[in-house]
């Protein structure tokens, strides 16, 4: 019992000097409101995962190349998305921080602004990434087996792109001011029509024509145009925190975009290192072959579901610390931030126990051959192990860029993910002649630098200082 109270109740979650005059909340009230926010995010994370590996699973049935070829197209597709979720980073601090302001026509100005901007730089990137997908993919390690089915999928990926991003941004304006149940609405019904067209236009069901690997990017666009529908609603309903009057300006100003540019400006860096580290490594597996890199997709599958969790309690923790911050209530911030990684590492255990006890029987749910079965059971015991780290760094990555921490959060990506994780997966997969294991020796490494490198900033406490 006093374990648990040390672990898990208000008052212990503070040092002494970080300790305020303010009442704290009874450890029931506490969690309820973490809570409130956090299931509708938690279940969005979790069903999206579950979806994407539903989604390869339908990939799969065509063979490994078709895995192998929707895989090569990940980094590539977030390449462009993360250029705008790093805005979608600003738009969720400063909506929170306006929302614990009593500042409702500065959030609405926010994400007015922010909308047209990336709309329109979206139609610019996603137009300049058209014409060179074909290089790009072979540069991300494409096999003549795959370039051409890579190609098709990743250009039709981007017609979708534009409205894509538009739902990103006003995903993070609700997620800021705590509507968590309006994103997990969009993003599950854009997600079922995907299943949905998935299963007409892949193999060809119920009279349509059998696209194959383009049906399903035929699909995931559909369900990109669907969202931003749902989510344009959502922000024309006049009870909307974060309420869009179309009789309103959407032309940027000077004060409204420094305040986004200061948290977004330093989540862009952090993205370009997490893309390119992620590119090369993806790269690295690629040159294993096509069975090694559809095994890989495998796991990272798995590993997305893990990831559901610590991400969809970061979406949390930012709402919460950004609005504690805004009340000037930088105790809270802490007990928030530290309330939603005890309940990772309830979720991570959980995890670790599936992986430990099924692991063949999930990897037998993408496919039945011998060496994929006999890879993919082992990759899920490294599954297990990096889990929670994975979702306590994702909690804590949260936390950091919601105050507006993100400038640190970049160097540790760089360090990690950018540096660490390509360049010692490529000596262990190549030196040490370790294959797909040394890749994901690799991944578990860079889980190990950035939890610590997280966990020593976070418990410093700088961050609650930091003004948006």
């Amino acid at each position: 019992m006093n374990i648990f109270r040390r672990l898990y109740e208000p008052e212990y979650l503070l040092r002494d000097s970080q300790r305020t005059k303010h009442p704290l909340p009874s450890t029931k009230e506490l969690y309820g409101r973490v809570f409130k926010i956090a299931w509708p995010s938690l279940t969005e994370s979790f069903l999206l995962a579950v979806i994407s590996m539903v989604d390869t699973i339908m990939v799969s049935a065509l063979g490994t190349y078709a895995i192998s070829a929707v895989g090569l197209t990940t980094q590539p597709r977030m390449i462009v998305i993360s250029m705008f979720a790093a805005m979608g980073v600003g738009v969720t601090a400063v909506c929170a921080r306006r929302l614990g302001q009593r500042n409702q026509e500065s959030a609405q100005k926010c994400l007015r602004q922010c909308l047209l901007i990336e709309f329109l730089a979206s139609l610019v990137i996603c137009t300049v990434m058209w014409f060179i997908t074909k290089p790009l993919l072979l540069f991300a390690g494409a096999q003549p087996d795959t370039i051409g089915p890579a190609t098709d999928y990743y250009r039709i990926i981007l017609l979708g792109m534009p409205a894509n991003i538009i739902t990103i941004t006003i995903n993070a304006a609700q997620r800021g001011v705590g509507n968590t149940k309006v994103t997990m609405r969009t993003n599950i019904i854009a997600n079922v029509v995907n299943v949905i067209f998935n299963y007409l236009l892949i193999e060809g069901n119920l009279g349509f024509p059998r696209l194959e690997v383009a049906g399903a990017a035929i699909a995931t666009s559909l369900g990109y145009t669907v969202a931003m529908v749902v989510a344009i609603i959502s922000v024309l309903k006049p009870d909307c925190y974060v309420h869009i009057n179309l009789k309103k300006s959407f032309l940027p100003d000077r004060e409204t975009m420094q305040s986004v540019f200061k948290v977004s400006s330093s989540a862009c860096l952090e993205q370009i290192f997490l893309r390119v580290g992620f590119f090369l490594f993806a790269k690295i597996v690629a040159t294993l072959g096509t069975v090694d890199f559809a095994t890989h997709q495998i796991g990272l599958n798995v590993l997305h579901i893990s990831f559901s969790f610590g991400d969809g309690l970061a979406v949390a923790a930012s709402a919460l610390i950004g609005r504690s911050l805004g009340e000037r209530r930088p105790d809270m911030a802490v007990i928030y931030g530290k309330a939603c990684q005890r309940l990772g590492l309830i979720f991570s255990g959980f995890i670790i126990l599936v992986c430990l006890t099924l692991r063949r029987p999930i990897v037998m749910i993408f496919t039945n051959d011998p060496v994929i079965l006999e890879k993919g059971g082992n990759i899920l015991l490294f599954v297990a192990v990096i889990t929670m780290m994975q979702i306590s760094a994702a909690i804590l990555s949260g936390a950091l860029r919601s105050a507006g921490d993100t400038l640190y959060v970049s160097f540790m990506s760089m360090l990690a993910i950018g540096i660490m994780r390509p360049t010692l997966s490529w000596f262990l997969c190549n030196y040490l002649d370790l294959g797909l294991y040394g890749a994901w020796m690799g991944i578990a490494s860079d889980q190990v630098l950035r939890l610590v490198m997280l966990y020593t900033r976070f418990s410093r406490g700088k961050w609650t200082k930091i003004e948006v």
